[in-house]
């Protein structure tokens, strides 16, 4: 793919008959998006950025991220580790109501890891008390990929989690039902993010 997406180099592939159009000569930057210590290890080999989906699947995360950053190896893309992480975020004005909003990924997860996929449902008012011992033991490590509640809360659970991984960017998920709470949660994760990349730049 990087050959395809590199200028054309008559010199190096004389008579070549293949050519990607319209994607040659656009230099797009890849990536590598992983859920496995497989992909953190072929980043590092080629040289690439990573991007780890520990918004549905965070098991290895740290172990992953480790893996990466220890065997990187320097690229014409990329000098140094780059790190992406998939993160859950579920805003609204209150934490009831942030609460409410997520039953809906929370019914969406519980039904795919059950083996019966759907479009997202909508919220359901005390959807958690409702939940079985293993459906919460299900939704445990997703939590530790979460920030559910109202702008305190998710501006808190957001800079723990980039202290914690050291992330370079975070990859944000908001599974909500309704359009404008989602697009209202992404804005409060939005003013979260600038206010810790402030206090990161004033350090």
């Amino acid at each position: 793919m990087q050959h395809y997406f590199a200028d054309p180099d008559p010199d190096s592939e004389p008579g070549q008959k293949v050519r990607a159009v319209p994607g040659e000569g656009t230099n797009v930057p890849l990536w590598i998006l992983g859920s496995s210590l497989y992909g953190a290890q072929l980043a590092a080999v080629l040289g690439l950025p990573y991007a780890f989906a520990s918004h549905f699947a965070p098991a290895q995360m740290m172990q992953a991220i480790a893996v990466y950053r220890e065997r990187f190896e320097p690229s014409e893309q990329l000098q140094e580790p780059y790190v992406m992480l998939g993160f859950n975020i579920c805003a609204a004005d209150t934490g009831d109501e942030a609460k409410y909003l997520r039953s809906s990924s929370l019914q969406s997860f519980i039904n795919l890891r059950l083996g019966t996929p759907g479009q997202l449902p909508p919220p359901v008012e005390g959807f958690e008390s409702t939940m079985t011992a293993q459906e919460h033991a299900m939704l445990d490590q997703i939590g530790s990929c979460s920030a559910v509640g109202a702008p305190d809360v998710v501006k808190r659970d957001m800079t723990a989690f980039i202290e914690k991984t050291g992330a370079n960017e975070l990859m944000l998920v908001s599974s909500i039902f309704d359009h404008k709470k989602r697009l209202r949660s992404f804005e409060i994760a939005n003013e979260a993010g600038q206010a810790i990349n402030q206090r990161k730049a004033s350090r």
